[in-house]
């Protein structure tokens, strides 16, 4: 039985800017339910505020403590385990991580990086790695949706950087099953009982299901029509919509 929901963001309830059509009305009425619901998304190209912010001049009615970000679950564990990182990310992202004591690394973080993702910037966080730096990765997303067109995510850098200095990055995002378990923890629900929403097959859908959640991949944003043969070998629900995803998990229409 479905009590909770983890929404992905870019790509199921917005595309460049605008709202998926009755997504806004969807989270209202999931609101008026009492339906417990997060945002969880492995974005870093905004911070948490600009996420929130974002969704709010859309009209979604959400609250800042619903926003679960992988940058965010970044900066805690850095501050955790006293990583001084060295950050390869992207401008918008770095007031995220402003606070943090960046001097003489012994960490490395990559996120979407866009235009920094340059010779320089990567080899420098190489030299870091071989000097025995970790290396922390935000999800290992391939790509993503803009503007219409597939770019690349941070994903195949990190597996660059961890094929040229034979290390092994910790992932913090979907689809890590910890990230999972953290927004999840905060629903006063089990895993089995959440559903996770999602555009892409590995880190929204597959990554929920090996969390123990249940999962539904939706046919937009991101969405390939091959990723649908994966979705439903791990027992996926398929929608059209994130509106009608929750309609099939909540046997209503809403």
């Amino acid at each position: 039985m479905t009590k909770a929901i983890l929404f992905d963001i870019s790509g199921v309830l917005y595309i460049d800017g605008q709202p998926i059509p009755g997504a806004v009305e969807l989270i209202m009425m999931l609101r008026q339910h009492s339906v417990p619901m997060r945002f969880v998304t492995n974005t870093s190209r905004s911070t948490s505020q600009s996420v929130f912010d974002e969704l709010i001049r859309m009209g979604f009615d959400i609250k800042p403590e619903e926003v679960f970000t992988a940058p965010v679950a970044m900066k805690s564990l850095c501050q955790a385990k006293g990583y001084r990182p060295f950050c390869l990310i992207h401008p918008d992202l770095m007031p995220e991580f402003s606070d943090l004591d960046q001097s003489r690394p012994n960490a490395v973080i990559v996120t979407d990086a866009a235009d920094l993702f340059n010779y320089e910037q990567l080899n420098h966080a190489f030299s870091l790695l071989m000097d025995g730096a970790v290396l922390l990765g935000i999800g290992r997303n391939r790509y993503f949706k803009s503007a219409g067109r597939l770019q690349l995510d941070a994903g195949p850098f990190i597996q660059a950087l961890e094929y040229a200095a034979d290390v092994k990055a910790q992932i913090i995002g979907k689809p890590d099953t910890r990230f999972f378990h953290e927004a999840v923890s905060s629903l006063n629900v089990r895993p089995d009982e959440v559903l996770m929403i999602g555009d892409d097959v590995a880190a929204d859908v597959i990554g929920a299901i090996d969390a123990g959640l249940q999962a539904c991949l939706v046919r937009t944003g991101k969405f390939l029509p091959q990723d649908e043969a994966e979705a439903k070998a791990s027992n996926a629900l398929i929608a059209d919509s994130v509106v009608e995803a929750v309609n099939q998990a909540f046997d209503l229409d809403f």
